[in-house]
């Protein structure tokens, strides 16, 4: 409703796991690059860890996404919901990979996934297992996931495993009945919320994605709220700022200030309206940026092309 307002032509704060709304700040472009080389070289298991809403579900969609883009022969597996038994579990892997199985023993089922894995690997090809939200996996579907990641010929591991999950997972992993496991862990790589010139630049990237061409409604001053209020958790971001927005249409702000960043802020139960009065006392300190590395390899020229996909033409703020 607000989209000709501001001049956007898309939403810019939607929640869904979209690509191209993929943030390169420094934790999510490593996050990236640990697990595209995991799977370019097949390492076996990968895995990623980060608070809620700090953006794992996207930087998962975000690497699918890359093997589209590039027409990569990856075939890939993603399993969102691992609350299942073993049986289960194995019979959503196998349609998740389109593997055609009409027995209904798991011997049958494990040949029937082993034969479509060395089919890949002999075609020049990359199997790839994703399990999203697996801090919530059980005992027993970590053990298969470890009997899993067995499969290999000489040269290499057949198929490839990333498990993504809430620092529990951390926890999870260091378990002393899990040392067989842990052990087959190859890379990692944690994601962490926002610093406020990370969230800064974020909120200008969304924008300019979904067509923002002018000026930024969010003010400096207001973008210091919004840090402040999200914590630089990038889901609060998107709440605090789709909230503003459809306050500031509601109100015909073309401009967002502060004061409407608290409104939204305690609109979605963030912080209570006496929290506020205490926060206008006391000035929000920046943090420093991170430093980003220049290291350049073929993963980060296959970043380098997305971040390019989604640049503003020249002069074009």
């Amino acid at each position: 409703m607000y989209h000709s307002f501001y001049g956007l032509k898309d939403e810019p704060f939607r929640l869904t796991p979209d690509s191209r709304f993929f943030h390169f700040s420094e934790p999510h472009k490593n996050a990236l690059r640990v697990l595209l080389e995991s799977i370019f070289y097949r390492k076996g298991l990968t895995m990623i860890t980060g608070p809620i809403g700090t953006g794992k579900t996207t930087l998962v969609h975000t690497a699918l996404q890359i093997f589209t883009d590039k027409k990569m022969p990856v075939r890939s597996a993603l399993l969102f919901n691992p609350t299942l038994n073993r049986e289960e579990f194995l019979e959503m892997m196998l349609d998740e990979f389109e593997v055609t199985c009409t027995a209904t023993s798991k011997p049958k089922r494990l040949m029937a996934l082993h034969q479509m894995l060395l089919e890949t690997q002999r075609r020049g090809g990359t199997s790839v297992l994703f399990i999203d939200e697996a801090h919530l996996l059980s005992p027993e579907l970590l053990e298969e996931i470890r009997l899993l990641g067995n499969a290999d010929t000489h040269q290499e591991k057949l198929l490839q495993i990333v498990v993504s999950g809430q620092p529990e997972l951390l926890e999870i992993m260091d378990r002393p009945e899990l040392s067989a496991l842990q052990q087959r862990i190859a890379a990692r790589a944690h994601l962490r919320p926002l610093s406020q010139p990370e969230t800064r630049d974020y909120v200008a990237e969304r924008l300019h994605t979904a067509g923002l061409q002018g000026a930024s409604p969010f003010s400096g001053g207001t973008l210091e709220a919004i840090h402040h209020f999200s914590g630089g958790v990038p889901r609060l971001i998107n709440l605090i700022c789709e909230g503003c927005l459809s306050i500031g249409f509601r109100t015909q702000r073309t401009t967002i200030q502060s004061d409407v960043v608290e409104e939204a802020a305690v609109s979605l139960g963030l912080v209570k309206e006496v929290q506020i009065l205490e926060r206008k006392a006391t000035p929000v300190m920046p943090i420093p940026p991170a430093q980003i590395g220049a290291a350049k390899s073929m993963v980060d020229v296959l970043i380098e092309a997305m971040k390019n996909k989604r640049r503003p033409a020249p002069g074009v703020s």
